[in-house]
């Protein structure tokens, strides 16, 4: 069974990579007509998003509960919490070093693009209050979250009740756990049969990407374009390859020849939370982390965890206030350290342009009437922080794994 999941994946990645390519190329030759395709991938993020609400909440409510039957549960949660922190926390600051740096936005003419400016959005970056924000998380009707889709908030009572049912009787408790198990290994089950066709829907889904937005509107941010590429491979491949060989038993190679599947989808879909599925299944059968710490970390960090992100806000307020001429001081870098780092966390792991950063600019009274500039391509740059950001979780796993691995020994012990 296992060697046929492999197999599968093994064609499956190919498969995508192909259509990937292709989809790419019918993008270019037909222009806006590629736009005939969207349906196709439209099907295929809707059969994703189908299953993949259910999967987060008895992921997570498994995973807390056979987590929270250890003593390292809390040291599991805070590790988890941390490593995700720490690491957005980074992805800023090398954001702003690399806008600081290579100054993408230093030279632009502003007049020449004054056409494509607007107003709109400066009353739409007021980040919420620290108490709006943890009441916000809070469900009020569990049952509402669940069909509303709010993931914060089914993951906040899934993580409640998953840790409820480890206090229970072990009689009681082993038969919810299976029963939750078996669900969502029918859950998976699912999007495995659903994964058959995503070479279809990320051939759409480029064609139509590649057709819309095109490489004359790139142009214009080229630049921008190429030094956050920069910044996502110094982050992606350096500050996670670091943490991987310090503080996991996962080796690098292995590590990096397994995660290029769901770092594909993400690509694709610009969706963590699309991607989480594969995430889980690529780390469980590839990476050899256990079922616990994956229903745990993974669907937390499609929710959480947006290092992308973080570097997208820090390189795009170098980029206006560099366009606009505004020298940025130290307070300005800290408030967009702090809004950056805060605001990442919580956003939703799916596509489509983010009101954040105009939270982040706002906060470091940065004009916010450039922002369709980059608005127009946000998709192209969504793709590629989703990778990023769905390749942190996946470093987190193996890394909480080992943790959860060497308190289990000693607790034998």
């Amino acid at each position: 069974m296992n060697t046929k999941k492999k197999s599968i994946f093994t064609n499956l990645g190919a498969l995508i990579i192909i259509a990937m390519f292709v989809g790419v190329l019918t993008g270019l030759l037909m222009g806006k007509n590629a736009h005939m395709f969207a349906p196709l991938g439209d099907i295929f993020m809707s059969l994703i998003k189908m299953v993949v609400v259910p999967l987060v909440a008895f992921s997570i409510i498994t995973g807390a509960a056979s987590i929270g039957d250890t003593k390292s549960a809390g040291k599991i949660g805070i590790a988890t919490f941390s490593y995700y922190m720490i690491t957005t926390l980074v992805a800023v600051i090398i954001g702003l070093v690399f806008g600081e740096l290579f100054k993408p936005g230093a030279g632009i003419n502003v007049s020449s693009l004054s056409s494509m400016f607007s107003n709109e959005f400066e009353t739409k970056g007021n980040l919420p209050g620290f108490w709006d924000t943890v009441k916000g998380i809070i469900p009020e009707n569990p049952i509402k979250a669940l069909v509303e889709g709010n993931i914060l908030q089914i993951i906040f009572f899934s993580l409640f009740l998953g840790f409820g049912i480890s206090s229970l009787e072990n009689e009681k408790k082993t038969f919810i756990v299976k029963t939750f198990t078996y669900i969502n290994d029918a859950l998976i089950f699912i999007i495995m049969k659903v994964m058959y066709i995503a070479p279809i829907g990320v051939f759409a889904l480029m064609a139509d990407a590649t057709g819309t937005f095109g490489y004359n509107i790139l142009k214009k941010i080229v630049y921008l374009f190429f030094v956050y590429v920069l910044a996502l491979i110094v982050h992606n491949y350096g500050i996670y390859s670091l943490n991987i060989k310090l503080f996991s038993s996962v080796p690098l190679k292995k590590f990096w020849s397994s995660i290029y599947k769901p770092q594909l989808v993400a690509l694709s879909t610009a969706s963590s939370i699309a991607t989480l599925p594969l995430n889980m299944e690529v780390c469980e059968q590839e990476l050899g982390v256990s079922k616990q710490t994956s229903s745990f970390v993974l669907p937390l960090g499609a929710t959480i965890n947006m290092d992308g992100n973080a570097i997208y806000y820090s390189l795009a307020a170098c980029f206006f206030a560099q366009m606009f001429n505004i020298d940025l001081g130290p307070s300005q870098y800290m408030a967009i350290i702090f809004t950056a780092t805060i605001g990442s966390i919580g956003q939703a792991g799916v596509p489509g342009p983010t009101l954040l950063i105009v939270a982040v600019l706002l906060a470091a009274n940065i004009p916010v009437v450039g922002l369709p500039i980059l608005f127009g391509v946000d998709r192209i740059f969504d793709m590629l922080r989703t990778a990023v950001n769905i390749t942190g979780d996946a470093s987190c796993a193996v890394i909480v794994d080992r943790l959860r691995e060497s308190e289990n020994l000693s607790d034998a012990s």
